[in-house]
């Protein structure tokens, strides 16, 4: 029967790719799955899930996007204010009224004339200065600097070629 002790055993003598081999070095291809050299113990299964499952199970482990899981300065709950202003500022104001451009943004009218990227430096500058001065340290001022940042590396491109409006301005958010 193959178990914890079983595979720990196989690990400790180094004879675990022997009896459970992984990649043949030959062909690069996975090797069979090869029947455990274990004994009859006189007990009648229907299906023996040791020999389907526990021979290619020990050899796969999911790969986890390696990221710092902890913050120290409260930047999961910066993430996450950001994420719903950002979110919030898609059905605001600023854009048309009439049914064929009631998605038109203003960005969107710089972004076809190539302004886009200075209106979102402007804009930063602006919030930026802002912050502190009117309304005080007004926590709505650093979610539209972080905002426009955001927009800005969007429109220098980098996260590649940006997008431009198709004209179908039905499909958008």
């Amino acid at each position: 029967m193959i178990n914890a002790w079983s595979l720990a055993w196989e690990a400790l003598n180094g004879t675990m790719d022997e009896t459970y081999p992984e990649i043949d070095n030959k062909t690069g291809l996975w090797k069979e799955p090869q029947p455990y050299p274990y004994e009859d113990d006189g007990l009648d299964y229907e299906v023996d899930l040791s020999t389907i499952d526990d021979q290619y199970a020990h050899h796969f482990a999911q790969k986890e996007k390696e990221m710092a899981h902890y913050f120290k300065y409260h930047e999961e709950e910066i993430l996450k204010d950001i994420e719903e202003y950002v979110s919030g500022t898609y059905k605001g104001h600023y854009t048309g009224n009439s049914h064929e451009y009631r998605n038109v943004q203003t960005l969107d009218l710089m972004a076809s004339k190539d302004l886009a990227s200075g209106f979102c430096q402007a804009n930063i500058l602006k919030y930026g200065s802002r912050y502190g001065n009117k309304d005080g340290k007004n926590k709505k001022d650093l979610m539209k600097v972080i905002h426009y940042a955001m927009l800005l590396a969007h429109f220098d491109g980098h996260y590649g070629e940006p997008s431009m409006p198709s004209g179908n301005f039905e499909q958008m958010p």
